[in-house]
């Protein structure tokens, strides 16, 4: 069974040597296929054997030998056969260069198209050596210094050349009066500036990128822990071959410049392999372009990692291995719902459940979980998704949003017939998804006698580690946060002074926010009478509910976060 599953080039070399058993290659599947972390650094973990060994056995599959480059000196111009941006970009450092031919120290498997992918980018053959990973790091800082000179260097160098070209007419051909767009797009300069934006936005561990061209610049910003952060523009007549770029490694029509889109990129970025979600939108000044990073090493899907409060883990873990039921999480875009309900799956991912979602899209590809993209534009939608599901005898359900009356009758109906349902909406707090529900048409006795729970959540960023500072708050500060004196008891608020590290914004990193809202029977009787939001919060507070605001004050008090970021989100 196990060999069925086999694509990893570097595991097929390892089996034919018969040096793993079948567990241990399960395990290691499972591994990857659950962190996205490479299978090279799995294997090394396991301590099956030493990076020495590895070494070989990646040299024999790349038919070249072992080289130790940690004592050589590498001269200045073969360092300038490779330009820093593709060094970091494919983890490898050039050791040789003669005429038209570099030689490239690797220390993992690359693949044929990665191959193919760098002799095009150089335009110039490429052959291979060996070399311990450390090595590759310290070559890299060696001759390629500080990381965040590359973007400003990429772009000097990528304007030089297009002058050089002339103009973007120059690097392309017309046709029918028109650029050719694919040759724009897969000119070398233009191959190599898009594959730095992508290298450079996993590095920041940023969640979208977003390309925007305007009437007189073109602008590529980064979301990172839920800010937005704008790098130095590139040329404005950029704008046309870099989004064909985007558009071609997407799988997108290119020619179609009217309607928006959306596709999928895969790509292999210093090592880890990462998922592109890509949207385009037609705007009067050409394409917009999303692009939303999916990057499983540092995404932890595991409940442990959450940040829940003891109480609300404890809580939420005994919730979700009931039979049936309904669990809700609530809260706006962006804050982390579909994380908590893919970490909540992963828990009960076991051989004797079947598991289905409904989703828009997928957004992590988790083995075990049978998976559905909603599709609105045929006709699949998430209430019809959900009715097929009950004909494939599922026992555990997971629909990616309650949007109106007909799913959330169906959910209920799934619920009572003897299934467990996950769902999310967007309500305010955890509260607010009793009196949605109920504004969407469904019966309250309905809702009390399927509903478990509601978990309400948001997501803070959290104060960067290495220039974080103590000080002590201003009276005006506490009673924005409803708190006293007596309540701080000394307890020092922190706030982040900015550095290289968290790019100087004083965070890094996000953090959870909860409430949880337990569905008892003085909480069924209120839902029964209809009655308002703020009636029902009260007594879920008088119950021992804590708020978002409450929660938030924890995190202010632990020295994770700050008074203004709570204040934001709560």
């Amino acid at each position: 069974m196990a060999e069925m599953k086999i694509k990893d080039p570097l595991l097929q070399e390892v089996q034919q040597d018969d040096l793993l058993n079948a567990q241990q290659l399960e395990e290691i599947i499972d591994e990857h296929e659950r962190t996205g972390r490479p299978t090279r650094d799995i294997l090394l973990d396991m301590e099956i054997f030493g990076e020495d060994d590895l070494l070989k056995i990646i040299a024999r599959h790349l038919a070249t030998d072992v080289m130790d480059i940690k004592g050589i000196e590498i001269s200045p111009d073969v360092i300038r056969s490779l330009p820093a941006s593709v060094a970091r970009m494919y983890n490898v450092v050039p050791v040789e260069a003669s005429g038209d031919t570099v030689v490239l120290a690797t220390s993992d498997m690359l693949s044929p198209e990665v191959v193919d992918e760098l002799m095009f980018v150089l335009t110039r053959d490429v052959n291979f050596v060996v070399a311990r990973e450390a090595d590759i790091k310290s070559a890299l800082q060696r001759y390629y210094g500080d990381e965040s000179e590359s973007v400003s260097d990429m772009l000097s160098a990528l304007e030089e050349e297009l002058e050089g070209a002339g103009d973007l007419s120059d690097i392309t051909q017309m046709k029918d009066g028109e650029y050719d767009l694919e040759v724009a797009a897969n000119a070398a300069p233009v191959v190599r500036f898009v594959n730095l934006i992508l290298y450079q936005a996993v590095q920041d561990r940023a969640s979208d990128i977003h390309f925007e061209p305007f009437e007189n610049e073109f602008k590529i910003r980064y979301r990172v822990d839920g800010a937005l952060y704008e790098m130095a523009p590139p040329p404005k007549h950029l704008a046309l071959p870099v989004t064909s770029r985007l558009k071609v490694i997407s799988g997108l029509n290119i020619a179609e410049r009217r309607l928006p889109q959306d596709g999928r990129i895969q790509l292999n970025i210093a090592g880890r392999l990462i998922d592109f979600r890509v949207s385009t939108l037609p705007t009067q000044f050409g394409e917009s372009l999303v692009l939303r990073i999916l990057d499983r090493s540092v995404v932890s899907l595991e409940l442990e990692n959450l940040g829940m409060p003891d109480d609300i883990y404890e809580n939420f873990t005994s919730d979700i291995v009931k039979p049936n039921g309904i669990i809700i999480v609530t809260g706006p875009t962006g804050s982390g719902k579909t994380t908590t309900l893919y970490s909540a799956l992963r828990k009960l991912n076991t051989v004797e459940s079947k598991l289905l979602t409904a989703e828009e899209p997928v957004e992590y590809d988790i083995e075990g979980l049978v998976q559905l993209p909603v599709n609105e534009a045929i006709g699949l939608t998430f209430a019809r998704a959900l009715r097929s599901f009950l004909r494939q005898d599922p026992d555990i359900i997971m629909v990616g949003e309650v949007r109106d009356m007909e799913t959330a009758e169906i959910a209920i109906q799934s619920a009572l017939t003897g299934h467990l349902v996950f769902s999310t909406l967007h309500t305010n707090d955890a509260a607010g998804a009793i009196t949605r529900l109920i504004d969407m048409g469904v019966e309250p006795f309905l809702i009390a006698s399927t509903i478990e729970a509601v978990l309400g959540q948001r997501l803070a960023r959290t104060i960067c580690k290495d220039c974080r500072k103590g000080y002590e708050p201003e009276d005006e500060q506490l009673a924005q946060l409803g708190l006293s004196r007596n309540d701080v008891q000394g307890n020092q608020f922190y706030f982040g002074e900015g550095c290289s590290k968290c790019n100087n914004t004083g965070y890094r990193g996000r953090r959870g926010i909860y409430e949880y809202l337990m569905i008892t029977d003085p909480i069924r009787e209120l839902i029964n009478e209809r009655k308002p939001t703020i009636v029902i919060r009260d007594k879920a507070i008088e119950m021992g509910m804590r708020t978002l605001r409450e929660d938030g004050v924890r995190c202010i008090l632990d020295g994770y976060t700050t008074v203004e970021e709570v204040l934001k989100y709560t």
